[in-house]
């Protein structure tokens, strides 16, 4: 299957611009031969934009649907973060629609990095749910989540095949995008789609370098530091030789590992 992420400044505080957008790239990502196309946390109505504006962006499902209307029309896949109305609280969120603009996954971010995440989203995810696509298995994280190696983990041994992961990575953290991913990728044996935002943002400045792994964590494709879209084609037969060659998973000892997670430091 081939790959496309968007990695850009997006649009801020206009839903209805972001899908417009959301609509010429996956244009783009389709004419290019694309099946899924990416786009980075809170594409919808911007990352920093305070917790008022957040609120006033917030989306139940049904608010997708300019979104599912440009997937069944162009006939691929989108997967992409947006603040979600859960009651009176909000989600950081982030959707997979099929082709035939089904919502297949809904994610909430499980690990909020700051206080300033935890005052604005009130809902924090606890479930690692996988979908279908073409025969392959895809999860989703979020941004902070990927940066622990349990999230992946679990998706990994729940049968993943391709993870997803909307961010929004900032100076000076380029660490992340340079040795995190391409190790979880390698470690859990999934390719690993990490699409970030760039520019400037409200006093944030986001490092772009998103980036497709493979399973062997080689990076299939990698951007610079500006507006691009990124691709990249998964491989079955490459997968399940990287699997044969080494069982990392298989070879884990799971009766070892019980006190990681009771223990905090």
């Amino acid at each position: 299957m081939k790959l496309a992420l968007y990695q850009g400044p997006g649009v801020i505080n206009s839903p209805d611009a972001a899908f417009a957008l959301m609509e010429t790239k996956a244009t783009e990502a389709r004419a290019n031969g694309a099946r899924l196309l990416l786009f980075p946390k809170m594409y919808l109505s911007g990352h920093n934009v305070g917790a008022e504006d957040v609120r006033r962006h917030a989306l139940t499902s049904a608010g997708l649907a300019p979104a599912q209307k440009i997937a069944q029309n162009l006939g691929m896949c989108l997967a992409f973060g947006y603040p979600e109305r859960v009651g009176d609280q909000v989600a950081n969120a982030a959707v997979l629609i099929d082709a035939t603009g089904t919502i297949l996954l809904n994610y909430r971010n499980s690990h909020l990095r700051s206080e300033r995440d935890r005052a604005v989203f009130g809902v924090a995810g606890q479930e690692f749910p996988l979908a279908t696509v073409g025969g392959a298995k895809l999860g989703l994280l979020i941004c902070y989540d990927i940066e622990f190696p349990e999230p992946a983990r679990r998706l990994a041994l729940a049968g993943a095949d391709l993870i997803l992961v909307p961010t929004a990575q900032i100076a000076p953290y380029d660490q992340v995008a340079h040795h995190v991913i391409p190790a979880r990728a390698y470690e859990n044996q999934v390719y690993l789609a990490y699409a970030n935002r760039c520019g400037t943002e409200n006093g944030l400045n986001y490092i772009g370098q998103s980036s497709i792994c493979g399973p062997d964590g080689a990076v299939l494709a990698m951007a610079g530091h500006g507006e691009e879209l990124l691709f990249a084609s998964t491989d079955p037969a490459r997968h399940a030789a990287t699997r044969r060659a080494d069982a990392l998973l298989a070879d884990r000892r799971p009766e070892l590992y019980a006190p990681l997670a009771a223990s905090r430091p």
